[in-house]
This record gives C-alpha cells, structure tokens and sequence, in this order.
C-alpha cells in the first residue's frame, strides 16, 4: 500500500493507493464510523462490510437529493452518531457526492473519508472535495467544497463493475488526457477498454495517473478561481442533457465534449475534433446527439459556470492543452441552436 498526503488550504488528505479494503480499520476505528454505500455494491461485497456500522441507500443520480439526505441524517440521529464519528463514502460518484454532503452538515461537519468503487469515483468524483446534491434539473446545484480526510483505493471492486460502468468512467479519463496530457491521449489511443480491463497494472496505474492529474489541479486552485476550471471541459452541456435525457454522467459528458471540440473549432482554431471523436467512440461513447437545443441551452445558462450575463466555457486549443473562454450568454446560445 502506498500512501501520499496531499495539502489543501485548511486541511489534508491521504490517498492509499492500491490498498485493500482490510487497511480501511487501521485508518479509522470502525466503533467510531459509519459507512455509506448502495444497494449495488453492498450486495456485490456484502462480506467486505461485515463488522461495520452501514447504512445501503438506493443507487442512481436520481437518489442524490435532498430527501435522501435527510433521510440519511435521521439514520446517523438514531445510530447516535457525535462529532467524533467519521462518514466513510464507498461506492461510486453519487455516493461519495452525498456522503461528503451529509458529513458537512451534519453536526456543522464530521470528518470523513472515501472508498471509490467505481472508475469515475477513482478518478474523478472522491477526489477535490466537492460534495452536493442535484435540485430539479440542475446538476450540483447545492453543495460546498470539503476535503475528505482520506481516500482508499481497492481495486477489487471492480471485478463487480458492469461494462457500462467502464465506459461511464473513461469519459473522465479521456477528458484529463484532452486538458492536460497528450501522452495520455495516446496511449489511450493505441489501447482499448477491452485491455485495460484485461490488465490490472495497466489500468492501476491509469487511475493513480487520473488521480495525480486532477489532485495536482485542485492543489492549485482549491475554490475553482482559474485552472480548476478546466475539469469542467465537457461538463457544461454534458449536465444539461444528463438530467433531460436521463443518460449517465459519462455519456452526457463525452457528447458534451464532442460539442465542445466543435466550439473550440470555431473560437480557438482547434483542429483535432475528430481524433477525440474517434477516441471516444473507441471507448463505446456517445458522440453527436439530437436534442432540444433551446430546452438545453434554458438549463445550461443556470450553470454554476455563469457570471451574470457571460459563461465561463472550458475549451481546447490543441490534445493536451484546454483554456477557458468566456462567452456571453447571447452567443452561446447562437453557437449551440447551431452545433
């Protein structure tokens, strides 16, 4: 197991690579935590969370609300959970989402920790601290940036992951190696889903890689000021249709890429939309889609990205280098009736 301590503001967090679920008891009494997990994953490792306090919610987007918060609060109120008791997270986005949520507010906040079991948590949703809800139709509409005070990868849970699942997480993979990291594009290139899944080393060491990525970028700038920003590359238009057209996060994020390559065509002179297609296609993702352009364009402009009348939109100038450029409301809304 390979430990790293990473330094944010006003705390840390230690990341376990590669580490088994057994060495979660030497991170944190298990008479003072509870973990949070979904119907899925505890019935895939249901032995795993022998001799802990847990809590199974339902699975799906759909549950990561605020009545399952609350529902989650009056579990922890009768389970006479105190400050002293730490929330661990284990599962995949949603529930690393929700948990860092409810350790924020409950009591005025608890310490808690994250066991992704999913490729999109490993290298996306446990990691920088930002824990929400979705209101409605929009996406992360509430929610406050926290660090976790540990996450514990074990990559055994993805013996139970579903193929959808794989594909739902290389989306993020493929977005870190458009922002940042050409090289990675093209390993991701000369390889396939079917290999990494077939490899474990090899896909070990493209999480802890991810990992690095975006932990690097969240280092930098913490409460998303500047280059925080650029992980949002896809994200825009991709949470507009997530909730419309009930399609998963990674799904909805690489056509929101594709559109993003195309609008990066026409404000940056970017010129390799079609290597990204091509990549993501490769990975069982969805590129080009038809839907409403106005319904969309109505629940995009209340993105968080927003500031008053402009939009802060993540674009690419080339593979590897991703800028953010800010467009106002009225052209966008020119440039996606017309994608």
């Amino acid at each position: 197991m390979e430990k790293r301590r990473f330094q944010f503001s006003t705390s840390s967090t230690d990341l376990h690579f590669a580490a088994g679920f057994s060495a979660l008891k030497k991170i944190t009494d298990p008479k003072a935590s509870i973990l949070i997990t979904d119907e899925n994953v505890f019935n895939a490792h249901t032995k795993k969370f022998k001799g802990w306090n847990t809590i199974v919610l339902k699975p799906g987007e759909e549950f990561k609300v605020q009545s399952t918060v609350d529902a989650v609060i009056e579990q922890l109120i009768a389970m006479e959970a105190d400050r002293k008791t730490t929330l661990v997270g284990v599962g995949g986005g949603v529930i690393t989402d929700l948990t860092g949520y409810v350790a924020s507010v409950y009591m005025r906040g608890v310490r808690f920790g994250f066991v992704p079991t999913s490729i999109l948590g490993l290298v996306d949703a446990s990691i920088g601290g930002k824990n929400g809800i979705d209101v409605g139709l929009y996406k992360n509409m509430v929610g406050l940036i926290r660090q976790p005070a540990f996450i514990l990868h074990d990559m055994l849970f993805l013996n139970s992951l579903p193929a959808t699942e794989w594909e739902n997480g290389f989306a993020e993979v493929i977005k870190h190696a458009c922002i940042k990291d050409a090289r990675m594009f093209a390993e991701l290139e000369a390889s396939s889903l079917k290999q990494y899944q077939g490899k474990k080393q090899a896909v070990c060491r493209l999480i802890q890689q991810n990992a690095m990525i975006k932990l690097r970028v969240v280092q930098q700038d913490e409460f998303e000021k500047g280059d925080r920003r650029l992980l949002n590359f896809g994200h825009t238009l991709g949470h507009a249709l997530e909730t419309q057209y009930e399609l998963l996060h990674g799904q909805a994020i690489a056509i929101g890429m594709t559109y993003a390559c195309h609008i990066s065509e026409q404000l940056c002179g970017f010129k390799q939309t079609e290597k990204i297609v091509n990549l993501l296609s490769a990975y069982q993702l969805p590129t080009y889609a038809s839907f409403d352009r106005q319904k969309v364009f109505d629940v995009l402009k209340m993105d968080k990205k927003r500031e008053r009348k402009e939009m802060n939109y993540v674009l690419l100038e080339k593979i590897g280098k991703g800028v953010v450029k800010t467009i106002s409301l009225s052209q966008l809304e020119k440039i996606i009736t017309r994608l």
